[in-house]
Parts: C-alpha cells; structure tokens; sequence
C-alpha cells in the first residue's frame, strides 16, 4: 500500500512548548484581571455601600483565606486529575464567580464572592508550575516560569484600562461580568491546544524528544511525606518562609490599596489612572532583572550564594523607595517611587522564588546521604539483633577460610543459613569437630 502523501500527515507547530508558555501567561494575565477588579472599584464601591476601609481590609482577608486554603490541596488535585482539566476546572470556576459576583448586594455576598474566587483563582500557580515541568526541559523552566508569572503584572497593568472605562460607561456591576468572559475564550484556546508532549498530535518528533528526554523523576507519596518532615526542621526552610512572610504584604497593599492610596492623597480617579500601571510595569521588569542580574554574577564567577544574596539585598533596600512618598502628593513622584519599589521587590521576589530550589538541590543531597546512613545503620542493628544468639562466634558468622569478616546481609535468615551450610560442607572435610560446630550454629 502507497504511503499517503505528505499534506495528509499531522501539520506540526514549530515549538510548540512556546505557544504553551504562552496560554499558561495568558492565563495568568485573566487570573489577575479578575482579581484587580474590586481593587479598581474600590474608590466607589466603599462610597456606594458606604464600607470603612475596615470592611474593605475584611474583603481583601477573605480572598487571602481562601487562597492560602486553595493553594494547600490544588497542587495534589491537580496531580490527579491532569493539568489540563485541572486548570479547566479552575478557570471555568473563578470565570462564573468573578461574573456572579455583579450579582452582590452588599458586604456579606462580597466577601462569600471574594472567598469562593480566591479558592478558584489559586490554582492557577501550581497548576502552570505543573504545566512547565511537563512541556519544557530544565534549562528552559525558568524563563518558562517567568514569562507565565508576568502575566500577573501584565494583568495589572491592564485592568484599569478595562474595569474603569466599563464602570463609566455601564456601572459596576457589567465590570465583573466582562472580564469574567475573558475565561471563557481563554478556556477554548486552552480545551484545544494543552496535551501531555507524548500525546500532543501538533508536536514535532525532535521537540518531543527534546521535552521527554529530560523529563523530571517521580516521587512516591512516602518519598514526599519524609521529604516535607526533614524539610521542615532545617532553618533555611524557616528563613524562606519567613522572607516571603514579611516582604509579600508590600505586593498585596500595592495590588489592592493603591487606588485608595491616590484617593487618599487628593488624586480622582480619572486623573490617577495613568499612574494604576505603573507599577505592575515595575515589577514586570523587575522580574526578569531580578533572574538576569543574579545569573549575571554567577558567570562572572561569584558564588551562587554570594549572588543570590546581592540581588536580594538591592530588592530589599530599594523596597524603602515606598517611604518618601509619605511626604510628597505629586503624581509623577508617587507614580515614580512606587514603580522602583515594585521593580526592587520584584527582583527579590525572583530571587526568594529561586531560593527553594536552589536549597532542595543540596537537601536531596543530604536526604540521600542520610537515608544511606540510616540504611546502614538499620543494618547494622539487625545484625546484632540477628547474631546475638551466637555467642561462640562473638556476633559474627564465619567464612570457610576462618577470618573473621563479617558479611554484609549476615542480618538476613536466608542468608545466614546458606552461609552456615557453606561453612558445613567446608568442616566435612576438615574435621567432624568443625561439622558439629557448623550445626549447631544453624540450628541456633
């Protein structure tokens, strides 16, 4: 039979992993535009249902709860059911909130609103992490995973040029239901493009091979579970989390009281617009500056310590640029200072981003380490467990040349048996005195 011409073969898209990083920034870019749409709203929406910002401050904790509660179990669900219909379910989920949420009435069905999006919208992290480590080789998932975390300030930077000409022109309430649609277009892109690289019929042979060639290891459940109980009792791991503890709430009170901010100084909203953006533009900046600046001082030879620590010492001093605007109600100064504060922090944030990673690398080496300790150790024991009961041979069993070497799986019955006949035919033929030695020792 003839093979069928060449137009009738697959059509393949010329890296195809791209196009993927690309919905995944996508993704991201709806998550958080959704996300900024109370932020945004917030100048009239604390003025029509006459919240404090107290009431606001509750709004913003109830996303927080939900997110932080969200992102403990999506990992593992998302490791069950797929990343595509993990993130399927999550985008779909948060798109019928944030449009549902035109629906409130007042505090209460905001906050329930605002709790149910952040559980929907937490997905979106693990899941593109996820999405990454299977489409795109190592050397290749940090830029992955930066391009899909500018998104959020991408999203950021777009939302006022979305949410407040909809509020002018149609009220609040089709403010939510808008960029709640984008999901939903994303969804159909996303159902017809995201397959596992061995499953995906656009993908190229030697771009499969290159993903599949360097596809990551698989841990079991246990693994996992021993590797989070000795994670925990190192002090990095407490010092990771106290930095992202103490430097995340300068993001969040930008992202969400940055238009209250500007209120607050005696800047309307229409005249502040122009400065929403700027420091999402920052930190989008940042980012990328943060990955760079550090992977730039490790080529010129410092230590990847030394120049992890110098990007995170420039993020963390340039973060104190947000203090002058305490003292000044210009908007091109407040605009200015608060894009190099987010642009320092964003730096940080990468680098606090990598620390984990950078830290795993050297403990998996000393969970190996110890694991082989412990095996031996373990083996040690059973073997004087074991070889207790032989007093004549003072703990060790005997090879048929007589030195007294111990046998490394003396701890096992079958072993220590086989070893025992061994030494039985040997005292055969050496002497009766040997051979009732050699029993005695089996039958012990």
């Amino acid at each position: 039979m003839p093979a069928p011409p060449p137009t009738a073969g697959p059509r393949y898209i010329a890296n195809l992993r791209w196009r993927i990083g690309g919905l995944l920034f996508a993704s991201t870019v709806v998550n958080y535009i959704d996300r900024q749409t109370l932020a945004l709203l917030s100048p009239f929406l604390t003025q029509q249902h006459h919240w404090t910002h107290t009431d606001y401050a509750n709004l913003l904790i109830s996303f927080r709860i939900a997110y932080a509660l969200g992102q403990t179990v999506c990992g593992r669900a998302i490791d069950r059911v797929g990343t595509r219909r993990g993130l399927s379910v999550s985008v779909l989920f948060y798109s019928v909130v944030s449009m549902a949420t035109s629906l409130a009435t007042g505090f209460r069905s905001f906050a329930a609103f605002r709790f149910l999006l952040g559980l929907g919208e937490s997905a979106n992290w693990p899941g593109a992490a996820k999405a990454v480590s299977e489409w795109f080789p190592k050397r290749e998932r940090g830029l992955a995973a930066a391009l899909f975390d500018s998104g959020s300030s991408i999203g950021g930077a777009l939302a006022p040029f979305l949410i407040v000409p909809i509020y002018y022109r149609w009220g609040w309430r089709p403010a939510f239901v808008i960029p709640g649609l984008l999901g939903f277009v994303w969804l159909f892109f996303w159902r017809r493009s995201y397959y596992l690289p061995a499953e995906h019929p656009r993908i190229s042979p030697s771009e499969r091979d290159l993903i599949l060639a360097d596809a990551g290891e698989a841990r079991t459940p246990a693994e996992g579970r021993r590797a989070w109980g000795a994670l925990l009792q190192l002090p990095q791991t407490w010092g990771a989390i106290a930095a992202k503890t103490l430097t995340d709430p300068v993001w969040f009170f930008i992202a969400d009281w940055f238009p209250l901010y500007l209120i607050a100084k005696g800047i309307p909203v229409k005249t502040g617009l122009i400065a929403f953006w700027v420091p999402f533009i920052g930190a989008d900046l940042g980012n990328f500056f943060g990955g760079w600046a550090s992977g730039y001082l490790i080529k010129r030879g410092w230590p990847l310590g030394a120049a992890r620590k110098a990007v995170v010492i420039f993020g963390g001093v340039g973060v104190m640029l947000l203090i002058p605007t305490i003292f000044t109600a210009n908007l091109v100064a407040i605009a200015a200072l608060f894009g190099l504060a987010t642009f320092c922090y964003a730096a940080f944030s990468t680098i606090a981003n990598v620390l984990p990673s950078d830290l795993f690398g050297r403990f998996r080496f000393w969970l190996q380490r110890d694991r082989r300790r412990n095996r031996h150790h373990r083996r040690l024991q059973a073997d004087r467990l074991f070889l207790r009961c032989q007093p004549r041979h003072r703990g060790a069993f005997l090879r048929p040349d007589h030195h007294r070497r111990r046998l490394g799986s003396a701890g096992r019955h079958a072993s220590g048996i086989a070893v025992g006949s061994q030494h039985a035919r040997h005292e055969t033929r050496t002497g009766s005195a040997g051979l009732t030695a050699s029993r005695s020792t089996v039958a012990r």
